[in-house]
């Protein structure tokens, strides 16, 4: 009688850092380099209209991964992030402004700055947790724009503040074609930076505490200290995400940052997934396309319906809140689960486990 052929199945990684690697397989490696390629070639097919999205999908994501590691990946809660987020625009001007600072060196810079201030909102944050910690963030958000509307020296008050085209080596990264490969490269390593602090030792404390302070506690945890410390991460990528944002538009202004845009970061990282850093980006992508959708949506039914195109705005209010609370519904998960559930159908195929 013939041997029976067996197909191994199961998990076979032997230590954590095989279990946490980034790219499980050499596959996986070779289609990320080459998404990558393939996003350096989309400036030279891309209209203009086309970039503008991908390049607000760069530097909302930045900003989006930074409150996924503070809620998806810690387990707080923040309605402040937008407030942080022009924080990091207002710094980055400032900073090129008052002192001269070149661009290039401005948006890191902005997004330290903001990291001090973040950690200073997240001091409650080793006190108080759950409705009282949103309570908190809450108040942040309306501190700070009070702050960005008061500030003439800093933010220009009500008239704004010019930001100045990202320079490098003299050249300017002036349009669209040339800003985006300054935000897919700002995205790349803020992303890359993402992954590995969530493999790190500080990452899985992050992790134990959202999973149960408690246990954290006992196993000898500062919850205190990782508390603050996912403050501080998350306003850093929202400091660099702001910049980013500033200096992409030319000019800042306080209207921009407002509790909407807070909540919409919100839902880019539940749409997307919390705690999966390519959750976020998948889910970043989804709230900047949404109203596009319906926007042209729409413009086709406008002969048909001519009132729809007098309610836009709120039409693509109501489909992000919609869509929101579908999610939440049906895919608690969030996109990454349901991609991750689509790979291990072909890979699996057409065998049932």
């Amino acid at each position: 009688m013939a041997a029976a052929a067996f197909i191994p199945c199961g998990q076979f990684k032997t230590t954590y850092a095989k279990d946490t690697t980034i790219f499980p397989t050499p596959v996986s490696r070779a289609f990320a380099v080459l998404a990558l390629v393939l996003l350096c070639l989309v400036p030279l097919v891309a209209s203009r209209y086309q970039l503008n999205l991908a390049i607000q999908i760069g530097y909302y994501g930045i900003a989006a991964l930074g409150l996924n590691i503070l809620v998806g990946s810690t387990g707080q809660i923040s309605l402040g992030h937008a407030a942080f987020f022009g924080f990091g625009a207002f710094t980055s001007a400032y900073l090129n402004n008052a002192y001269g600072i070149p661009v290039f060196f401005a948006i890191p810079l902005a997004g330290l700055i903001t990291t001090a201030v973040g950690l200073v909102f997240g001091i409650p944050a080793g006190r108080i947790k759950g409705l009282y910690l949103a309570i908190a963030t809450f108040a942040s958000q309306f501190i700070l724009e009070d702050f960005f509307a008061r500030a003439d020296w800093f933010t220009g008050g009500s008239a704004g503040s010019i930001a100045s085209p990202f320079g490098l080596f003299g050249y300017e990264f002036s349009s669209d074609q040339s800003y985006f490969y300054v935000v897919l490269a700002y995205l790349v390593v803020m992303f890359l930076l993402g992954a590995n602090l969530l493999r790190s030792r500080d990452g899985r404390a992050f992790v134990a505490l959202r999973d149960h302070y408690l246990s954290a506690e006992v196993m000898g945890i500062n919850l205190t200290k990782y508390r603050i410390l996912s403050f501080g991460i998350s306003s850093f990528y929202a400091g660099i995400g702001g910049a980013l944002f500033g200096h992409y538009l030319g000019y800042v202004s306080a209207e921009a940052f407002t509790i909407l845009l807070s909540i919409q970061f919100l839902g880019m990282i539940i749409i997307g997934g919390l705690g999966s850093v390519m959750g976020t980006l998948m889910g970043t992508a989804f709230m900047v396309l949404l109203p596009e959708v319906m926007e042209a949506g729409v413009q086709n039914l406008g002969g048909i319906l001519p009132g729809m195109s007098d309610a836009l705005a709120f039409i693509k209010q109501a489909a992000i809140g919609l869509a929101i609370v579908l999610f939440l519904i049906f895919e608690p998960d969030g996109l990454a689960h349901r991609w991750r559930m689509i790979k291990a159908y072909w890979k699996l195929y057409p065998f049932s486990y």
